[in-house]
């Protein structure tokens, strides 16, 4: 019991669809809104009557009506209202409007069913071209009725009345009366623009069938009850209007005559006809819904509608309507009036157009061969149709069509063609093309699309217009949808569809993104170039390969060079290279090898080749032209079947990419050689050289300065160190310099020859030169056979340092016996050879004595003081300036 009374108060339509916040339109008393159904999408509108509307507080009773009186018209209207969605739901007809979801009540009290999607009623139209033509046509003024897209925005939606609409409207309307008539045996009774509706698709519907019921003469049984004209004649002002009879558009049956048949709808057929051409758009009648004032009406000449007077109409009437048809429609007598199948084989719809859509609406129920030749003939007057009928009603017909693979390629001829000329193809093409394309070519998931010759027909046609394609779509949308239906054509084994396919590349890459061509287009290119025996696919490919890189494919057809300023600097071709689609990864990973590959030597095949590896010219690294690219031109240009030409252009290539790599090339060595050519130079020759570790100077000690620094002949300077510049530490070298280590040796009477060998050499380690063969070595030496030393200028803060740390890195060796060394007269002869910095020289060579080669000889070890205390005597003698100076014995002592 609780689950009943929820369910009573849950309506179906609310829960099963999703509505929309406002309404579209408002025919009558219905307000129409868009609805979708969750479960499946399907677009639907939906009709809501509400009962505040009969209320008097909106305009409905008046305030004096008693409450049994308000009862009994509140079930007349809401049984009036039933009525019609339940007619609707037992008539079909593809003029009757179709019901999706039968009549319910609503929480509020009110009543709501669902239909197919219309757009506005006739009156609607009527009234928003009303207003369009007030402000200066219809351009002036934008269509007031919009609708809710599947993302929720509102939209406009533009409507036009034109000839060929109101033919198309008028025919569709009268094949309605004809399926009330003759099949259903009812008579409408109130057939007004507010009882016509416009679908999605412009086609116009019956609906409104308040008042319908069966003719006075009929004589098979109906449960639907007979037109009562005692009450729907009467005009009750409780009532709104749009509940009522129009009067405005009834026939004289009704009300002179209280006679109901089927002529009756015809004659309101002829008001509604003037009333699609008059203006205002309204009935020439002006009854007030009042029968006396209706009756005047026809009881003058010049107030009822005819041929003299134009039919009341305040403009010009077509002539085929002023002269057939309105004269057999709006007569006094219903006996001359032609009926719903007559009126649609009238003078009036005799015209190729509207013969065009006739044909359309029963195209289902033609042969193939019918089919075939209406869809060949066709897009000669394709022109001639307005747009609205294009896009609303002969692109639909053509769509379903779609389906029969034997037509299917003369179809998609008619489709594209009026994708080109709509403004709207964009949108049209998205939201009607596209999933007719996919569900046509691909199928639903899962399926296996197997070869069928019939659906490879309309695959060349698509090809063909890709073009428009591209750009009728987004790159998201060609990706989805475009895409895999190109790849089903680059997978055929039809070459002239593989060739098609291919040919479309430079569209393609004007849309996808550069991941989408790399991982989705290039690999089945490829893919298609390395397994293809035919020669015309071969070359096809190349030229793809050209696209991909960034060529043009005219230039991959002419086989033009494009080697203008190619190779002049790096710069320049970097930017040739920036419109490059492939990146240089792909370009010299994927492509090279696949034309490395190739083991034709077609001439076709070879140039065309040609072309790719020029744009690979343009953005590979010169390392990769030299070893992976030169070595298959210099193959490829020695091809048997190369005529001169044809060689030469190959010769202008490798000389090109030559030249470019040869530049290159010698612009990093060039960048390499300044910055370190000179240091590496340096270091080279610096290896071996005591220079590096000594100075700049010669290492030899001249004879006079030693003289006089002996004899004492001259006052040491005050910043000369004595020994010179040869002990002091030296600047850091480079490190190509091998360090020398100085040798020292005892002083002592035996001697080997290897020692005195290595004299020359071990010798210089502390910068100390003298001449062998001018010191010779006595038992007896002479102290004045030494000569006085000459110093240097070194700076006195850094002598005495200096000397200190020489002879503290130096170790001698302990004499075992002590020699008295006696210098020979040469001695100024070698020691001129030397350094500016001071050197003592050694004593004599002895060959006995291998202590030549130290340049102060040892006094006696039992004489001799402590190392450190002679060291330390000579730094202090020079480090003090204010003592004087000794001569003779006395500084040679000192030395000592």
């Amino acid at each position: 019991m609780f689950s009943s009374a929820l369910k009573s108060f849950t309506s179906n339509i609310s829960a099963n669809y999703t509505i929309s916040s406002t309404p579209t339109t408002i025919c009558g008393a219905w307000k129409v809104y868009d609805g979708k159904k969750k479960s499946t999408g399907k677009v639907v509108s939906i009709f809501v009557f509400e009962r505040k509307s009969l209320d008097p507080q909106a305009g409905g009773l008046g305030p004096r009506s008693s409450s049994s009186s308000l009862k009994r018209v509140h079930e007349e209207v809401i049984a009036r209202v039933k009525k019609e969605s339940n007619l609707l739901a037992r008539l079909r007809h593809p003029s009757i409007l179709e019901l999706a979801e039968p009549i319910e009540d609503t929480r509020s009290g009110g009543l709501m069913f669902a239909t197919e999607p219309v757009t506005a009623s006739l009156a609607g139209l009527l009234e928003d071209k009303d207003a369009q033509e007030k402000v200066g046509g219809v351009a002036g003024r934008p269509s007031r009725f919009v609708v809710q897209d599947e993302n929720g925005q509102l939209q406009r939606r533009e409507l036009e009345i034109d000839e060929l609409e109101i033919q198309k409207g008028l025919l569709q309307v009268a094949q309605g009366l004809e399926f009330l008539h003759e099949s259903a045996g009812l008579v409408h009774g109130n057939l007004t623009p507010d009882s016509i509706y416009v679908n999605a698709k412009s086609d116009w519907k019956i609906a409104g069938l308040a008042f319908a019921g069966p003719p006075d003469t009929s004589s098979t049984p109906s449960n639907i009850p007979p037109i009562s004209l005692s009450e729907v004649l009467y005009h009750d002002p409780r009532l709104p209007r749009s509940l009522q009879l129009n009067m405005d558009y009834t026939s004289p049956d009704f009300v002179m005559d209280t006679n109901v048949s089927s002529a009756a709808d015809m004659f309101s057929l002829g008001l509604v006809i003037l009333a699609l051409y008059n203006s205002p758009h309204t009935s020439p009648l002006k009854t007030n819904s009042n029968v006396t004032t209706y009756k005047k009406i026809f009881d003058s000449s010049s107030s009822t509608p005819s041929s003299t007077n134009n039919f009341l109409s305040s403009r010009p009437l077509p002539k085929d309507l002023l002269t057939s048809v309105l004269p057999r429609l709006i007569t006094r007598r219903p006996g001359q009036r032609m009926n719903a199948r007559e009126f649609q084989q009238s003078q009036f719809f005799d015209n190729i157009l509207v013969s065009s859509i006739r044909f359309l609406d029963a195209l289902p129920a033609k042969s193939p061969n019918e089919k075939s030749q209406f869809m060949r003939g066709l897009p000669k007057i394709l022109t001639q149709f307005p747009r609205s009928v294009l896009e609303k009603k002969v692109l639909p017909a053509l769509l379903e069509e779609m389906k029969d693979r034997e037509i299917l390629f003369v179809v998609l001829q008619n489709v594209f063609k009026i994708i080109k000329s709509l403004p709207s193809g964009r949108r049209v093409f998205i939201e009607k093309v596209i999933p007719k394309l996919r569900e046509t070519f691909i199928g639903p998931k899962g399926s296996t699309n197997e070869r069928d010759t019939a659906k490879e027909a309309g695959l060349v046609i698509l090809l063909e217009n890709i073009e428009l394609i591209g750009q009728s779509c987004s790159g998201k949308e060609f990706k989805e949808d475009i895409l895999p239906i190109l790849h089903l054509g680059l997978e055929s084994h039809t070459h002239s569809i593989v060739d098609k396919a291919l040919s479309c590349l430079p569209t393609i890459m004007a849309v996808l993104d550069f991941s989408t061509i790399k991982h989705d287009v290039f690999p089945v290119v490829a893919a298609v170039f390395s397994k293809t025996s035919s020669l015309g696919i071969k070359i096809r490919g190349l030229q793809a390969f050209v696209v991909l890189c960034g060529g043009s494919s005219a230039s991959s057809e002419e086989m033009g060079d494009g080697l203008d300023n190619a190779f002049q600097s790096s710069s320049q071709n970097t930017k040739a290279n920036s419109n490059a689609v492939l990146d240089k990864y792909t370009v010299q990973e994927k492509i090279v090898p696949l034309l490395k590959a190739m083991k034709t030597k077609e001439p076709a095949v070879i140039m065309a080749a040609l072309a790719v590896f020029k744009q690979v010219g343009k953005i590979a690294d010169t390392d990769f032209l030299a070893t992976e690219c030169l070595p298959v031109l210099w193959n490829f240009s020695l091809g048997p079947l190369l005529d001169m030409q044809q060689f030469q252009d190959y010769m202008k290539l490798i000389k090109g990419l030559s030249t470019r790599i040869e530049t290159e090339q010698m612009r990093k060595l060039r960048e390499l050689s300044t910055n370190s050519n000179t240091t590496r130079n340096n270091d080279l020759m610096n290896i071996g050289s005591t220079d590096a570790f000594f100075g700049s100077h010669g290492n030899d000690v001249g004879g006079d300065d030693f003289e006089r620094l002996v004899l004492g002949k001259n006052t040491f300077n005050k910043t000369t160190d004595m020994l010179g510049d040869s002990l002091r530490p030296q600047p850091q070298r480079s490190q190509s310099s091998r360090p020398v280590n100085p040798a020292y040796s005892h002083w002592g009477s035996s001697a080997t020859s290897a020692t005195n060998q290595n004299s020359s050499t071990n010798g210089n380690s502390l910068g100390l030169s003298y001449n062998s063969n001018s010191l010779k070595q006595s038992s007896n030496p002479s102290l004045n056979n030494f000569t006085a030393l000459k110093p240097t200028t070194p700076s006195n803060t850094s002598m005495g340092s200096s000397l200190t740390n020489g002879f503290s890195s130096m170790t001698p060796m302990q004499p075992s016996k002590p020699q008295t060394p006696q210098w020979s007269p040469n001695m100024e002869s070698s020691y001129n050879q030397a350094q500016p910095s001071f050197g003592v020289p050694p004593p004599p060579s002895n060959p006995s004595s291998p202590f030549s080669q130290f340049s102060i000889a040892p006094p006696p070890s039992q004489n001799k003081p402590p190392m450190h205390n002679q060291y330390s005597n000579i730094t202090n003698g020079i480090s003090n300036p204010s003592q004087k100076p000794k001569t003779g014995l006395d500084a040679y002592e000192s030395l000592l």
